[in-house]
């Protein structure tokens, strides 16, 4: 029987010391940005119940979870997603709180993706739910949060891209095809795979809905594609979402972002998720993107609170990966390393607390005899040595 107790199962990984110094430090760097614009923290349970993420939009692929039973016989999954918990929570602990709500997390999902080579099942993610209002307001603010997350971060470039789920979803409704046919130019369209999204859409049909949904992954760019969109399909509802996302986009530029702000109508993501603005991050040095959110005002009523909503996430474990190319998180040598000569080992511990009030940092000794400690501080680095006895004396290395 093959034994699985020194590796870790697919999809996960340890972390070790500078890893975690730059997935802290991107964790601390967000949740400041957060903090400072009024969002207040909460965690979800790693455990929730299936029916919390199985409701009649089907938003999670049952496959795609980690799926367990408790004692009671009941279906379980480890947390896939942050934004569904919260919807969860805000329709039934938060529904009495004043509107809107600002919220922030921290917390990792886990989503099962066995095709994927070289595939995260654990996700360490960092976001914002804003919930309880509509307004353009609202969605300007997670946009000016997302622009401010993406220029916070240590790399030499970044890039966000601003779509509306509502121009495909108009275009699918005109089309009439059943859910797996949408499906499949969804998924098309999402990975830009134009030989297979022109098959299928030849099987269907020569007529405007198919040849526009045909052009849809190649419009994006700047302000001219709002242009070439009228141009290849134009009634009042398309019309209607062309006017909101160009009035979103005018104002994400304003904030002084221009040059790195785009437009994307083939962002098609998870459609029955989102219901208007959709946008994704990118940062040099890493090829997916490492934000993404948008506007969902039909999933809080799933929950029986029929609120708007709209916010984001960032992958902090895509965004620490990339900083580690550039910023050194090696750990720094303790600026101390007190010993305690037999006798005067609590002494050595007091010392050390004092050490700490005063700024700096102490490690405390595990060895018996000073010749070994002198070793120790040599490998580690560690330039100074305190040793404890009736008399403090310090040694420099």
């Amino acid at each position: 029987m093959k034994r699985y107790d020194l590796i870790t199962p697919e999809g996960t990984r340890d972390l070790l010391f500078e890893e975690c110094a730059a997935v802290r430090a991107v964790e601390e760097r967000l949740q400041k940005v957060f903090r400072a614009k009024g969002y207040s923290e909460v965690i979800t349970p790693g455990l929730e119940f299936y029916d919390v993420f199985n409701m009649k939009s089907r938003y999670f692929p049952q496959e795609t979870m980690y799926k367990l039973v408790d004692n009671k016989a009941r279906l379980m999954v480890v947390r896939p997603d942050s934004t569904m918990p919260i919807a969860r929570m805000t329709a039934t602990r938060l529904r009495e709180q004043t509107l809107p709500l600002r919220l922030c997390y921290s917390q990792s999902v886990y989503r099962n993706k066995p095709s994927m080579r070289g595939r995260s099942d654990e996700i360490r993610q960092t976001g914002i739910e804003l919930i309880g209002s509509a307004s353009g307001r609202a969605e300007l603010e997670v946009l000016s949060n997302a622009l401010e997350v993406l220029s916070s971060f240590e790399t030499e470039g970044f890039r966000l891209e601003i779509g509306h789920i509502g121009f495909f979803k108009a275009l699918l409704n005109k089309l009439g095809c059943d859910s797996d046919t949408a499906e499949n130019i969804r998924g098309l369209i999402e990975v830009k795979n134009y030989p297979a999204l022109n098959d299928l859409l030849e099987s269907i049909g020569d007529n405007e809905v198919t040849r526009a949904l045909k052009q849809l992954p190649r419009l994006f760019g700047g302000e001219e594609v709002f242009s070439e969109a009228a141009a290849i399909y134009s009634d009042p509802e398309t019309d209607a979402v062309l006017a909101d996302l160009r009035s979103t986009y005018e104002k994400a530029v304003s904030l002084g972002y221009n040059g790195m702000i785009t437009i994307d109508l083939g962002l098609v993501n998870r459609m029955d998720y989102y219901t208007g603005t959709v946008i994704k991050g990118y940062i040099e040095g890493c090829g997916d993107a490492v934000l993404s959110g948008g506007r969902y005002d039909k999933l809080l009523s799933e929950f029986g609170y029929d609120v708007p909503a709209t916010g984001f996430a960032v992958n902090v474990d895509a965004v620490a990966r990339a900083e580690l190319k550039r910023v050194n998180f090696k750990p720094v040598p303790a600026d101390v390393l007190v010993f305690g000569t037999d006798g005067y080992e609590a002494a050595a511990v007091a010392h050390s607390r004092k050490l700490i009030s005063d700024g700096l940092t102490a490690e405390t000794a595990v060895f018996d005899t000073i010749d070994e400690v002198r070793s120790y501080a040599a490998k580690k680095g560690i330039k100074r040595i305190d040793i404890v006895s009736d008399k403090i004396t310090s040694e420099n290395l």
